[in-house]
């Protein structure tokens, strides 16, 4: 494989991020502001123009695996048929394929998804008190709708990891029966620091609930866990009684210097890290009718170009939050 997409820390894309959309049926704190600005249809990669990219990036990047993410992705039609289309091209037919969903339409979606070739799925499931769950996301109503979802993947076989952000004063009480209720399930629960992506507006750092108090209160539960290393940004720990449960420590202690992924947005920019302040723009690119050849180039570009990682001094300022990066 071409060293073209090496950065100078010798960190190669392996992980593709690709938002199928911006939109999203909830209105987390965390990831979007209360009033949304949705980009118009004619802005959004097609079909054609996203399979083109991750093409390029599976053949001379060496890229292994792609997430489909949003917003939420159980909004776009397109969305079994992009699945299958991969898992039908023999360049891309060996991939792990996988979504990043908030699980509230997922029972309707399933069949289609398992159909087209679906790997995995990643639910981000902050609160299980209902209450708390309404005020998280913003909604009301639709935490039974997501827990069915959960359970509807879990009949099919379909491997499913639970992603939960803490933030003090919000949800931390929640912590022990998530965990509790994961552990029930046979569910990989990973609790995420909450990370600085919103300009200021929601972010400090008083906010974040660190990977060590998340340990000493699952400690004082359960007994003391014990460490069983990294896989992936994702640190796990296996509990007294067999339970097993992950942290991914973006702030107290980042895993930038291991980081193998990259954000396709909805709107054709390419984020190389997470904590960048703006993107490479492919979009009038793919449009204006450059060749594959001069795609690579900016692609392997804008890899080469890949930030140090986490800025520890505040949030990131930048017009994108998470529901247009991309989870």
């Amino acid at each position: 494989m071409s060293r073209a997409f090496e950065d100078r820390h010798g960190r190669r894309p392996r992980k593709l991020r690709v938002s199928l959309t911006d939109r999203c049926n909830f209105r987390c704190g965390y990831c979007m502001p209360e009033q949304p600005q949705w980009a118009p249809k004619d802005q959004l990669l097609t079909a054609d123009e996203r399979l083109r990219l991750i093409r390029l990036f599976v053949e001379r990047a060496g890229v292994r695996s792609i997430r489909l993410t949003g917003g939420e992705p159980l909004l776009a039609p397109e969305l079994d048929g992009l699945i299958a289309r991969l898992r039908g091209d023999p360049l891309t037919a060996k991939l792990r394929l996988s979504i990043t969903t908030n699980a509230q339409l997922l029972h309707r979606r399933l069949p289609g998804l398992v159909a087209a070739g679906l790997d995995d799925i990643n639910v981000s499931l902050d609160a299980l008190e209902p209450a708390r769950f309404d005020a998280m996301t913003r909604t009301r109503h639709r935490l039974p709708a997501v827990l069915r979802g959960v359970e509807a993947a879990c009949e099919a076989g379909i491997p499913v990891k639970i992603n939960a952000v803490i933030v003090r004063g919000q949800n931390e009480d929640q912590i022990l029966p998530m965990l509790r209720w994961a552990m029930d399930r046979d569910l990989v629960l990973r609790f995420i620091e909450f990370m600085p992506l919103e300009g200021g507006a929601l972010w400090r750092r008083e906010r974040v609930f660190s990977e060590a108090e998340l340990i000493d209160h699952v400690t004082g539960e359960f007994g003391a866990p014990v460490s069983l290393g990294a896989d992936g940004p994702a640190s796990y720990y296996a509990l007294p009684d067999g339970g097993r449960f992950g942290v991914i420590p973006t702030v107290t202690r980042p895993f930038c210097g291991d980081c193998d992924r990259m954000r396709l947005t909805a709107t054709g920019a390419l984020y190389t890290c997470l904590f960048a302040s703006r993107g490479t723009e492919l979009r009038e690119l793919l449009r204006g009718g450059v060749d594959d050849e001069a795609l690579v180039a900016h692609l392997a570009a804008a890899s080469r170009a890949k930030p140090d990682g986490y800025a520890q001094t505040g949030a990131v300022e930048r017009p994108i939050t998470m529901h247009g990066l991309g989870g």
